[in-house]
């Protein structure tokens, strides 16, 4: 019985159209996170920003002290004022990102950076050297991670955890791009032209960046006072368990980065490094933080953000406790380099899945004041230790210090296992 011919439907079947057969065929387009281009966009924001105030004195401080006098010891304390007038500033700024969102905050942030570094290419009296860190300091309040990781908290809610992770990879660049860059400027242009290049750059790139990319998020309502509703939130109170870990954490974490970070190379130079050593050990310290937050980005936040700061505790404890105990310099700055680019994306996302995204901006502000006003003051306190009672018991306190995120962390733990209904940790 021969076979029968297909029937066919021009309703179901339409006539050949190659144009429409070859767009079938085209692979399906990229699609990228909605947060993709803001974090991106602030990404490069950051890494000028954080080269060019945090980062900045690591290459200008000797060129500066030899063309003007000024004792290193005056010098770096200009960089522990503006972290100090950060701190202090913090609050307000948490306050400023709630109500009108981050990207005017941010774009006031490059605006008074300019400012600041223009005041200190500038300055030729000691007054007005502290003077351009307090205008830094007030920059540095609106324009670091704070600030960022606020604004992104803001726009995306809940959702922000992955744009923080990318926001702090970019960031992990910053001395990488900078310090060189600092150094090519203090040889073509002195360390006055190399200040009002940064200056002209936040002018001309990131300020515009602010404005332009980053997108409007729309302003909190005034509440109705005529119409019944529920008395707004208020930000977690210093009682609450959950911010008191955090906290300690934050406080124990600046003051030891800020320690190694002003004082490594003495310390390793009392273990028997030569200088050149300790400054090619310590170079160790930027991947194993970017590598960190590489596999942070890839797990996707599938884990609960307890275990990312679980994890960057113990990295910085096993880091600072291979150093005293004589472990091989390699080995403990990489522990100690990944625990902390953990700490970097912790900061961030915890508290955004503890207290929500309503307040996450004011609770951020209020978290940064003392970890900002520890690390304005380490520097100070490890160099009257290590005076006083030498680098060996300067890497003890150290060791004693980073135990204390740890034990905070595992109080948190079970604070919220026994607080359910609760995130799932």
């Amino acid at each position: 019985m021969p076979a029968r011919a297909a029937a066919t439907n021009p309703a179901r079947d339409p006539p050949c159209d190659p144009a429409r057969n070859e767009r079938q065929m085209r692979p399906p387009a990229l699609r990228l996170s909605p947060w993709t281009g803001t974090a991106s966009a602030l990404g490069v924001v950051e890494i000028f920003a954080w080269g060019s105030t945090y980062y900045l004195m690591a290459v200008l401080a000797g060129p500066m002290a030899a063309d003007t006098g000024w004792s290193p010891g005056a010098i770096a304390a200009g960089v522990s004022v503006g972290l100090l007038v950060s701190g202090l500033s913090a609050p307000r700024v948490g306050r400023l990102i709630r109500r009108t969102g981050g990207r005017p905050v941010l774009a006031a942030g490059m605006g008074l950076i300019a400012a600041g570094l223009a005041l200190l290419g500038l300055a030729e009296s000691l007054p007005v050297y502290f003077a351009a860190w307090v205008v830094l300091g007030l920059g540095m309040s609106g324009g670091l991670y704070d600030a960022a990781f606020s604004t992104l908290g803001r726009l995306f809610g809940r959702d922000a955890r992955a744009a923080i992770t990318q926001l702090t990879l970019w960031g992990g660049f910053a001395s990488t791009v900078c310090w060189p860059l600092s150094a090519w400027l203090v040889g073509e242009l002195g360390w006055r032209g190399a200040c009002l290049f940064y200056a002209a750059l936040h002018v001309g790139v990131t300020l515009p960046i602010c404005l332009l990319l980053l997108p409007r998020a729309p302003a909190v309502a005034p509440p109705d006072r005529d119409a019944a509703q529920p008395a707004p939130e208020t930000p977690p109170s210093l009682l609450d368990v959950r911010l008191l870990a955090i906290l300690a954490t934050g406080v124990t974490f600046s003051m030891v980065s800020a320690i190694l970070a002003i004082h490594l190379v003495t310390l390793l130079s009392a273990q028997g490094y030569q200088v050149a050593a300790a400054i090619a050990v310590g170079t160790l310290i930027g991947p194993a933080q970017v590598a960190a937050r590489v596999g942070e980005m890839m797990g996707r936040g599938r884990h609960h953000p307890i275990w990312t700061m679980g994890a960057a505790t113990t990295l910085v404890l096993a880091g600072v406790a291979g150093l005293v105990l004589g472990a091989p310099a390699s080995a403990a700055l990489i522990a100690y380099g990944a625990g902390n680019g953990l700490w970097s994306i912790a900061r961030g996302v915890l508290p955004l899945a503890l207290f929500g995204p309503e307040l996450y901006a004011e609770t951020m502000g209020r978290i940064a004041k003392p970890v900002l006003i520890a690390g304005a003051a380490a520097p100070t306190i490890g160099a009257l230790i290590i005076d006083t009672a030498g680098p060996a018991v300067m890497l003890d306190v150290l060791a004693a210090a980073a135990l204390v995120p740890v034990v905070a962390m595992v109080v948190l733990a079970a604070h919220l296992k026994a607080a359910r209904p609760a995130p799932s940790i």
